[in-house]
């Protein structure tokens, strides 16, 4: 699925926004240890000219002096570059607007961004759904169509200029999901059960996310009814060409970073749990960042790297696949960056393939 390497040596200039956030910080690290990017510009209308690092300390030795930027500040530097690359880690809400503003500022200069949105912005095939989902209005609906939403893993070609990367829980039950309906292998109600860290509520703190709150418990919340649902369903018929129902209750656990994804459906017919884990590892064959095992996936073998580990397994007409992924990384951050590899004819793997740390 990746594109044909780039040959030139050139570094693209990369603009961040929205970059105080945990995702920005996740977006910010994986640019400045890329061979192929190079850090031009991060923006923060809360906090321009103040040093970047003071919003992330961990990347202090590779930031040095760099300070966040206006929103006019990197409207004028997108003027003269030539060719940039922008991920979008702005709130939903505010990322499709700022987008739409930078794209006319380019566009009237002449100049070519490829951007990626992180946020759930452009995740939408227009903006009546968006609305039903998120109760405001679409910051710039003329522009949705300049955006696809898919996972890199599902689709090996796009025909827009600009991608939406789907949100974490996303990710990580489409990895799970879509074989299984492309397959042809499960009837097509899927039940869903998902926890993630508390870093997937973003930076500011709230009840649910609160460290003393949350650690050592466990507990559900919008069961049946959280706002990936209909991101979900799109995404997996686009993917494999069938509608299905996902029955979906996401859960909060005591830990940072990570999602663990428990997918149960009704097979079609009997199947055991090595042909399937089969059947899912010839259908990622291809992709570099899934891998497939016999044995449960650990999320503490995933953290702060851009791989997903899925396992499965049977038991007559009932099937569990289960699938581990780190939410800033491969569930923002690092596909995102999947994408902006392939929007920039660079192989899909640069900048990517540092294994987790494990133990975290």
């Amino acid at each position: 699925m990746s594109a044909q390497p780039m040959t030139s040596t050139i570094k693209t200039p990369v603009l961040v926004l929205g970059g105080t956030g945990y995702v920005a910080g996740e977006v910010l690290r994986l640019v400045l240890g890329h061979p192929n990017l190079k850090l031009a510009g991060v923006l923060s209308d809360s906090c321009p000219g103040e040093l970047v690092a003071l919003s992330f300390p961990h990347l202090v030795e590779v930031l040095g002096d760099t300070c966040f930027k206006s929103q006019a500040q990197i409207e004028q530097l997108i003027t003269t570059l030539p060719q940039s690359a922008v991920f979008s880690a702005a709130p939903h809400g505010i990322s499709a607007a700022l987008i739409d503003q930078l794209l006319r500022v380019a566009t009237a200069a002449g100049t070519r961004p490829s951007v990626v949105d992180i946020s759930a912005d452009y995740r939408y095939a227009n903006a009546e759904d968006y609305e039903e989902v998120y109760k405001h209005p679409h910051g710039a609906p003329a522009r949705i169509k300049d955006f696809t939403c898919a996972l890199p893993e599902h689709l090996s070609k796009i025909t827009t200029p600009h991608v939406a990367h789907p949100g974490c829980f996303a990710s990580a039950t489409l990895l799970a999901s879509v074989p299984l309906l492309a397959l042809n292998l499960i009837t097509p109600t899927l039940f869903v059960s998902g926890v993630t860290g508390s870093t997937g509520s973003g930076r500011t703190p709230v009840e649910g996310t609160h460290h003393p709150t949350r650690h050592s418990d466990l507990y559900s919340y919008n069961a049946l009814s959280h706002r990936h649902i209909p991101e979900i369903i799109a995404c997996a018929a686009a993917a494999s060409g069938v509608q299905a129902d996902f029955a979906f209750v996401p859960h909060s656990g005591p830990f940072s970073r990570g999602i663990h994804i428990t997918v149960q459906a009704t097979l079609k017919k009997p199947v055991d749990s090595a042909a399937v884990i089969e059947k899912l590892r010839q259908y990622y064959l291809d992709a570099p960042f899934v891998r497939v095992f016999e044995t449960a996936p650990h999320i503490k073998n995933v953290i702060a790297s851009n791989y997903a580990h899925l396992s499965a397994t049977a038991n007559g007409r009932t099937l569990a696949v289960m699938c581990v992924l780190d939410n800033l990384n491969k569930g923002a951050a690092g596909g995102a960056m999947q994408w902006m590899n392939r929007l920039l004819g660079l192989p899909e793997t640069a900048g990517l393939t540092a294994p987790a740390t494990g133990w975290t």
